[in-house]
């Protein structure tokens, strides 16, 4: 730690904070505060394409929008956005933005308005940049195409035990299979338009400000990348509705909170109706759906092939979590038909 410090020339205490499980995040206090993070480089394999993303974006909102709040990271003493250290981790530093907060969880409809109005703002604001400036740091995140592939694709090399524990999970799988027809035929028509998005719209990537409770920034802009607009507002509709999270093992917990879906749906579009053509309208009901499926296909994949992807502190944990997602779905394609 000594090392990366040094190559940013910082110095104070240092202190784990956030709840995420993909990167390392700590708290430097000193003369200036910092958040100092290792990047995860087994899940983000080309880090770069991060701070190039990042970069590209924070040029443009400083030029267009000068009084939007984006996160850029700091530079080490030889003027990179990252520090490798001896073991080849990627490093970055930010300034610690001073009386700010997450949340892990929804409550209230204020802070569905609040949360969803900061990711939409986020795209309204880059609504002009040249997208083809962008990589994707995770490529085919939101493809359900291929996610159903891969369900089908380890499905197939499953062991015997292991489809018959999932056999309930695996029926609801193949009876959503619609979702992925109504997903290529949306992308084929061209009906969306290719923006670039947050991609990871769960409400503790937005920053809250400790005395006014207002946003004051989206933050964890890894996936900052080309996207369609279902996928933020997907995501939200996914981690937002519901009093429980995917964790939860009794679906009967599990619900679809219709005034929390309202709120976030309007406070997603106080920014980006302007922006969002009538067509793309049309595919809000859809949103939802579908990034709800991807991750039970993604969570159910990944149960079949022995837990290879998401940490688990229990073997059946991702089969857990796959019937509580398949449970949400229905609720969702019920109330947002």
């Amino acid at each position: 730690m000594t090392e990366v410090l040094d190559a940013f020339g910082v110095t104070g205490k240092i202190e784990p904070i956030g709840s995420g499980h993909i990167h390392k995040t700590f708290k430097i206090s000193g003369q200036q505060n910092f958040v100092l993070q290792r990047v995860n480089k087994n899940v983000f394999t080309k880090p770069e394409i991060i701070a190039t993303n990042n970069r590209v974006a924070s040029l443009y909102l400083r030029n267009h929008h000068p009084e939007y709040l984006f996160p850029q990271t700091l530079l080490d003493k030889n003027g990179n956005d990252l520090y490798y250290d001896s073991e080849g981790f990627p490093w970055r530093l930010f300034s610690l933005i001073e009386n700010s907060f997450t949340i892990d969880e929804v409550h209230s409809e204020e802070d569905a308005f609040a949360a969803a109005q900061g990711f939409g703002l986020l795209t309204k604001n880059l609504n002009g940049i040249d997208v083809s400036l962008f990589n994707e740091s995770l490529e085919r995140f939101h493809d359900l195409s291929w996610r159903y592939e891969q369900f089908e694709n380890a499905l197939s090399h499953a062991q015997p035990e292991v489809i018959q524990k999932a056999k309930g999970e695996i029926e609801a799988a193949h009876s959503f299979k619609h979702l992925v027809d109504e997903y290529q035929q949306l992308i084929a028509s061209g009906q969306l338009i290719l923006r670039i998005t947050h991609n990871d719209t769960k409400v503790n990537n937005i920053l809250f400000d400790s005395l006014t409770r207002k946003v004051i920034c989206a933050i964890d802009l890894d996936t900052l990348m080309p996207g369609y607009f279902i996928y933020d507002l997907g995501d939200m509709v996914r981690t937002f509705v519901s009093p429980v999270n995917e964790e939860e093992k009794d679906v009967s917990k599990i619900q679809f909170r219709k005034n929390i879906y309202d709120a976030l749906l309007k406070g997603y579009l106080a920014p980006m109706e302007s922006i969002l053509t009538s067509d793309e309208k049309k595919s809000i009901p859809f949103a939802g759906q579908m990034m709800t499926y991807i991750m039970a296909l993604r969570m159910l994949a990944d149960f079949l092939r022995g837990n290879t992807y998401y940490h688990i502190t229990y073997p059946e944990q991702n089969l857990v979590r796959a019937r509580n997602q398949f449970h949400l779905l229905e609720l969702i394609c019920k109330n947002c038909a």
